[in-house]
Formats: structure tokens, C-alpha cells, sequence
């Protein structure tokens, strides 16, 4: 008979529930800058709900354009 820690049910827990804020993060980054390893995308996609794939692209993708908006504003505002 084997036992079970808590670790080992926290583990089971993550991977059965939905993804932490810090993986999706990494997940986001690593696809925008075309990182991302096959086993990562594997274990996004196997993911329950892509929600929080979803929200985390769209605001990723809505920080970058504003930020490069306000790197352009600021080098022409300097000419």
C-alpha cells in the first residue's frame, strides 16, 4: 500500500484544475517570443479552460501595443 503526501495531491490538484497566474505568464511570454517548448504547449493545451490563455493574450497583447505607442509618442515628442 502506498501513501500519499500532500505534495503529491497538490501536484494532482494543478494539473487537474485550472493553470496559476505564473505558468500562464510564462506560457504567454514564451509564445510571444516564439520560445515556447513542445512539452509546455502540450501541458497549455491540455488545460481544462483556455480562458486563461485567452485574457492573459489579450492583455499582453494590448500592454505591448501601448507601450510601443508610447515609445513612438515619446521619441517624437523629443525631435
Amino acid at each position: 500500500m502506498t501513501q500519499t503526501t500532500d505534495s503529491d495531491n497538490n501536484k494532482k490538484d494543478r494539473k487537474s484544475g485550472s493553470p496559476g497566474v505564473l505558468k500562464v505568464m510564462q506560457s504567454i511570454l514564451a509564445g510571444a517570443f516564439g520560445v515556447q517548448s513542445d512539452k509546455r504547449r502540450e501541458e497549455d493545451f491540455s488545460s481544462h479552460s483556455p480562458w486563461p490563455y485567452i485574457i492573459a493574450g489579450i492583455l499582453f497583447t494590448g500592454a505591448f501595443v501601448g507601450g510601443l505607442i508610447l515609445v513612438v509618442q515619446a521619441v517624437l515628442a523629443s525631435q
